[in-house]
């Protein structure tokens, strides 16, 4: 080994060192447990993602598929398309919005961990970059792996729609499939930097087993403690004391996303790391 190559072996280690110490002295107390980075090119790992397909909840416009979802330059690209084409699931006499529905409008995509990975407590963030335009409602959550909607329980590290960013925690009332929630919705007109809708931003979930912490940017949007969170279906179950999987979609219109229809496509959801933290 020569001196020069052992030179730069001992600064590759000291700079290997820094960048450790700086990360356990932001998380101190808190190990990295799974991470995903997004930093080879292609389609995103199977291994940590699968995905949702064609038409799926909240009546939204787009439809779910694989293919607008692909890692480049170290970030994961959810991408917004307007396309028009037939729906192969349609039936004219269908009740159903999922078969009533002659034509695909828009397709977008969603990813989900449910059946490879899931945690029950822990740090969760991410930082991304969301497009705030009208029509279009990025999100970042978690449902939990037992239990029907709502009473598996689910929380909402990020959601947008119509000017508004979402912190949400919603669990079981006591009638099925009516949830009871602990929400904020603040306008991103508040916030002091005008141009917060062009940037990345670092969203950030606390959870133990007393309580529910969301934030961005370290600013704490919401709270709410396990000892309120109990079904209401009078079963008993707290739905934030499982395990719960993470879900990354970006949706069109429907219930709550708006119009896009004055909307540029393709939009992008631009995701550079996912990470999650255990005590």
């Amino acid at each position: 080994m020569t001196r020069q190559f052992r030179s730069l072996l001992c600064l590759f280690f000291i700079v290997s060192v820094s960048v450790q110490a700086q990360k356990k002295r932001e998380y101190f107390g808190w190990g990295l447990v799974w991470a995903d980075e997004f930093n080879v090119d292609g389609a995103p790992d199977k291994n940590n993602w699968t995905f949702e397909k064609g038409f799926v909840r909240n009546h939204e416009l787009q439809w779910y598929q694989p293919e607008n979802a692909y890692c480049k330059k170290g970030k994961l690209i959810i991408e917004a398309r307007r396309e028009n084409r037939p729906n192969p699931n349609y039936d004219s006499n269908s009740q159903d919005w999922k078969k009533n529905r002659k034509e695909i409008e828009y397709t977008a995509s969603s990813l989900k961990t449910q059946g490879l990975h899931s945690w029950k407590y822990g740090r969760i963030e991410m930082r991304a970059r969301i497009d705030t335009r009208p029509g279009l409602w990025p999100a970042f959550w978690t449902l939990g792996v037992e239990g029907e909607w709502p009473r598996n329980g689910e929380i909402d590290i990020m959601e947008f729609y119509r000017g508004m960013l979402l912190a949400n925690i919603a669990w079981g009332s006591e009638t099925r499939f009516k949830g009871v929630w602990q929400d904020l919705k603040k306008p991103i007109e508040t916030f002091e930097d005008r141009r917060w809708g062009k940037k990345f931003h670092v969203w950030r979930m606390d959870w133990d087993e007393k309580a529910i912490r969301l934030y961005v940017d370290n600013e704490l949007l919401n709270f709410v403690e396990l000892s309120q969170t109990v079904n209401r279906d009078g079963s008993g179950k707290n739905p934030f004391m499982q395990p719960h999987y993470l879900l990354l979609n970006l949706a069109v219109g429907g219930d709550n996303g708006g119009d896009p229809s004055g909307t540029k496509f393709p939009s992008k959801y631009e995701i550079d790391y996912v990470r999650v933290y255990q005590r």
